[in-house]
């Protein structure tokens, strides 16, 4: 199911609202995609923000991994290929309970989680002129 929201920075709690219905409080991987400066740490931390948490959202880029409130996990795979990410012992990050937001997660990567059985939602962000198009497809 593939539905699409093109939408100004300020009106982004459309697209997070959306997320969060479908999410329904089940444990789900959100791999998002884009171009450097889409909006994606910008998606998570409307996200998080819409959920009520205080956490100060930042792009895990240097750190590989951010936690919020110890149900919300932040992952930035930009610099790592997919034998990395395993290899640091990251796929086993997947098994805890919670929400995990993947940036920059590529088709190998979503395909490998849904292999394991894991449910994966991919969230496309296209940077158009004053606005971002949020694909989400479930």
């Amino acid at each position: 199911m593939l539905e699409k929201f093109e939408l100004e920075l300020n009106q982004i709690d459309i697209a997070v609202k959306y997320l969060a219905n479908l999410i329904n409080n089940e444990d789900t991987i959100i791999i998002l995609r884009g171009d450097l400066a889409s909006g994606k740490t910008t998606f998570v931390k409307n996200f998080v923000k819409y959920l009520e948490l205080d956490d100060l959202v930042t792009s895990p880029t240097f750190s590989l991994q951010a936690v919020y409130s110890d149900k919300i996990y932040h992952y930035d795979v930009y610099n790592k290929t997919l034998n990395e990410f395993i290899s640091l012992g990251m796929l086993e990050e997947f098994e805890k309970n919670g929400l995990h937001f993947v940036e920059w997660g590529d088709e190998r990567l979503e395909d490998l989680l849904k292999d394991y059985g894991y449910r994966v939602i991919l969230l496309e962000i296209d940077k158009l002129e004053n606005k971002r198009l949020y694909k989400i497809n479930a």
